[in-house]
């Protein structure tokens, strides 16, 4: 005998539950599948935002303070912070776009992108740092802008791990996806 269907019209039976339950779910419930839901592609992207902002800023910082004349650690710092200010701008539009206020968009720019940003820096210009002659190459030189695209791609592959580790833990970018729509 179903007991289901001979249920009293005013309780809910387990298929009803489930149901309701579901109604109200987030839209995006998949952000909370834990490790499993960080797969390498997810990871792939979130570092390709990331590597987005960092190479504006990097490549700016890096062409401002050459054709400036300034010396290397200027020029590095210069295109440091012009990486995590490009790098967290590109989240905080998306984030303000999803209707969040600029206070929570901020907090939520920093939580997804800081490790992300800080790796990917650290990684470029450690490139940059040890590649002979590399930091006294000009703008005109295929030395500079060979071992800036290189630098960036030895970035990308050393930080999509990092994120993929971040992201599997409720962290980093996955934060940044509970705002898409």
């Amino acid at each position: 005998m179903q007991h289901e269907a001979h249920a009293h019209p005013d309780k809910h039976t387990h298929a009803d539950r489930r149901t309701h339950a579901d109604a109200h779910a987030p839209a995006h419930a998949h952000d909370h599948q834990g490790p499993a839901a960080a797969g390498w592609a997810m990871a792939a992207a979130a570092t390709l935002h990331c590597l987005t902002g960092c190479a504006i800023g990097e490549v700016l910082g890096m062409v401002v303070g050459t054709a400036l004349g300034w010396g290397n650690l200027p020029t590095t710092v210069l295109a440091i912070a012009l990486a995590f200010f490009f790098g967290y701008a590109l989240t905080l539009r998306g984030v303000v776009r999803a209707g969040v206020g600029f206070r929570t968009a901020l907090r939520v720019a920093l939580a997804a992108d800081t490790l992300s940003i800080a790796v990917m820096e650290l990684i470029d210009n450690g490139v940059i740092v040890l590649w002979p002659e590399a930091m006294d190459a000009q703008l005109v030189d295929p030395l500079f802008w060979g071992s800036l695209l290189i630098s960036l791609a030895v970035a990308f592959v050393v930080t999509t791990p990092v994120n993929k580790w971040t992201i599997g833990r409720g962290k980093g970018h996955a934060v940044v996806h509970r705002y898409h729509h």
